[in-house]
């Protein structure tokens, strides 16, 4: 009895051993990683915002006269692309090794619980990320592939983007206060309110993938690489074909789905609906929304729709919702689609009285 204790005991300070260092080393590639894509970078362009109150032009073309193409579609490919491929690279690499190092059992204690509390830490955990909806899904699937609960995963998911603490601080001296002020408010409501409310429509007892059975670590005994390799190989398959084509589509419509209004039809509630339908389907850059808004405000339009287009344009986007799709129940994505659309109507008709 005492040699069956002891070798239990054993056992669990070996497992107790290991999922520290592989949470260490998670925790070591994540910081590098982010450190060279987004923390030492945001350094520099926040300090650019606060010189000289920009951080760049407008990603989308202000020519009026333009018609959709497959020109501008490559061409708006190109420079999106361009901007993201280094976190596009950081979160499927993130994605792979949430799914092959990270040990499920922690995951689970920590972001497994349909509660408020896990809902609370997928959504805190995102802040350091500061990536596109784009970019975060890869590690958001990774997340529900390990049957992390819904709520958390989709904090993580949407959070990196709308409560971005770099993009705060370029929005607060490029814009204004109050802009950040709504972003944030608005936001936290998104990212903490809807994540939770979303566990309703889920059925946690369900298979987190939809079409494949989820692997565990103790059904799973191949090597670590060979799992992180297996990994890579399904998340590029599953994620890349979707995304570029979405951009693609959504590079040529771009002059359809952001038209010049006149200064009158500028600022009205039918404005502000529209355009919290189209920042919700566009993919952007992180914190491109920034000088979007900036270079529309200049061209006449009103606060009410700027103010729509700061919430949604970097929550979600069709590209990340297509890469998401199979990670979430159905009823979850359309929960999100419509509550990302309503906050956006929200926000912008409350920019529409306080800007």
């Amino acid at each position: 009895m005492n040699h069956s204790s002891d070798s239990r005991m054993a056992f669990d300070h070996s497992n107790r051993r290991k999922t520290i260092w592989f949470i260490t080393i998670f925790i070591i590639i994540a910081a590098t990683g982010l450190t060279y894509v987004k923390w030492w970078p945001y350094y520099d362009k926040a300090l650019k915002a606060i010189v000289e109150h920009s951080i760049g032009s407008s990603i989308l073309g202000m020519d009026s006269s333009a018609t959709p193409s497959w020109q501008a579609a490559w061409d708006y490919a190109i420079t999106y692309f361009k901007a993201v491929w280094k976190a596009a690279v950081l979160g499927i690499l993130l994605g792979t090794l949430v799914q092959s190092l990270l040990p499920s059992q922690w995951l689970l204690r920590v972001l497994g619980k349909s509660t408020f509390g896990s809902t609370a830490i997928g959504g805190i955990a995102s802040i350091p990320g500061m990536m596109c909806s784009c970019c975060a899904a890869p590690i958001a699937i990774g997340l529900r592939k390990k049957k992390v609960s819904v709520g958390s995963a989709l904090a993580f998911w949407i959070g990196n983007p709308t409560i971005n603490p770099a993009t705060l601080v370029f929005m607060t001296f490029v814009l204004s206060w109050k802009f950040t002020l709504l972003r944030l408010v608005f936001g936290i409501l998104l990212t903490f309110g809807v994540s939770y409310l979303a566990n309703r429509f889920a059925k946690e007892s369900e298979p987190v993938e939809i079409d494949t059975p989820p692997s565990t670590d103790q059904q799973d005994d191949r090597p670590l690489w060979k799992r992180w390799l297996a990994s890579i190989g399904n998340m590029l398959i599953r994620v890349v074909p979707a995304y570029f084509i979405a951009v693609l589509l959504l590079g040529a419509l771009q002059v359809w789905m952001f038209p010049h209004l006149g200064t009158a039809a500028g600022n009205s509630l039918l404005a502000v609906i529209f355009f919290a339908v189209m920042g919700m389907l566009f993919v952007i850059p992180t914190a491109a929304e920034i000088p979007i808004i900036q270079a529309f405000m200049a061209a006449g339009l009103g606060a009410g729709p700027a103010a729509a287009l700061l919430l949604t344009l970097p929550a979600i986007s069709l590209p990340s919702l297509l890469m998401v799709r199979r990670s979430f129940p159905r009823k979850v994505i359309w929960f999100v689609v419509s509550s990302v659309v309503l906050l956006g109507i929200a926000c912008g008709i409350a920019g529409m009285l306080i800007l």
